[in-house]
């Protein structure tokens, strides 16, 4: 199974651009996409679920284009948008009965499934409580549970740890590690560290455009002895910013202890090197890379 997706286009009114001429290729496995705030990725994943329609491109599903027969992909599709709501008057296996419902899912297994997912969200223990007097997280397990009601070969996950703490943000990636090796998943997070762990490709976006797909080690390579560590005064920040990218601040007791990119700069004097992250190779290629075209 393979989605491609040409020279997408998205144009809002007064002239914005969700997407620019954005083109990729997703094969089974997880996809992170990261990228900063109104990069264009929920525009991504809104098309992809035929939710929203391109303003031109197309995407296509094993060579038929979704956009001009969306029915093709929402038979096999697991979503869960950012902005999922729910109904508060109703238990999860009320809730997740009716989403099954809505699409089409039935048959002797359903209640077996539902408390399989419910066991993989760890919700059993308060399945039978209004959804409406769930923390945010457990709404957003309840979430996750119903995108995968399905089975889908395709699943898209909109931030999906928000709201998660670490315990439940660890079952949320094994539980997407088990189901990867036979479907497309695609994960949108902030949280870096949760694609590094599951993800067998990122791609970065910014401003509606690609800049990079690859390997998280891949990316992490095109920073490697470029990190390093320096503690400075307080009064030396400013000016050392100005000069470096510097990704991480911190404060040990009268000193600040900065983590910053080299990029084509020697390392300043007193500086120690420090092993890349995702998060380092993220905030290099999204500060001083060219799009690719």
């Amino acid at each position: 199974m393979q989605l491609e997706i040409k020279i997408l286009t998205k144009m809002f009114g007064k002239g914005m651009v969700g997407l620019s001429d954005f083109s990729i290729i997703i094969e089974k496995g997880v996809l992170g996409l990261l990228g900063p705030n109104g990069a264009g990725k929920s525009t991504l994943m809104k098309i992809i679920a035929t939710i929203s329609k391109p303003t031109y491109g197309s995407v296509l599903l094993d060579g038929e284009d979704i956009v001009k027969n969306p029915d093709l992909i929402r038979k096999i599709l697991g979503y869960l948008p950012q902005d999922f709501g729910v109904y508060p008057n109703l238990n999860a296996y009320e809730f997740l009965k009716y989403i099954a419902a809505m699409k089409g899912v039935g048959g002797a297994g359903l209640n077996k499934r539902i408390d399989m997912l419910l066991e993989g969200v760890n919700l059993i223990a308060d399945a039978k409580r209004p959804i409406g007097t769930y923390s945010g997280g457990m709404k957003q397990r309840i979430g996750i549970a119903q995108a995968l009601l399905n089975d889908p070969k395709i699943l898209i996950f909109d931030e999906p740890t928000v709201g998660l703490d670490p315990e439940e943000r660890v079952r949320f990636r094994q539980l997407i590690s088990e189901m990867a090796g036979d479907a497309i998943v695609i994960l949108s997070s902030h949280i870096v560290s949760d694609i590094e762990t599951v993800a067998d490709e990122v791609a970065i976006i910014k401003s509606g455009m690609l800049i990079e797909k690859n390997t998280a080690p891949e990316m992490i390579s095109k920073v490697e002895n470029k990190i390093f560590e320096i503690a400075l005064s307080q009064s030396e920040v400013e000016r050392f910013k100005s000069q470096y990218l510097v990704v991480n601040t911190t404060r040990q007791s009268d000193k600040m202890l900065l983590r910053y990119i080299s990029g084509t700069h020697q390392p300043a004097a007193n500086s120690r090197p420090v092993n890349a992250t995702l998060e380092d190779a993220y905030l290099f290629l999204t500060k001083t890379q060219p799009y690719i075209r």
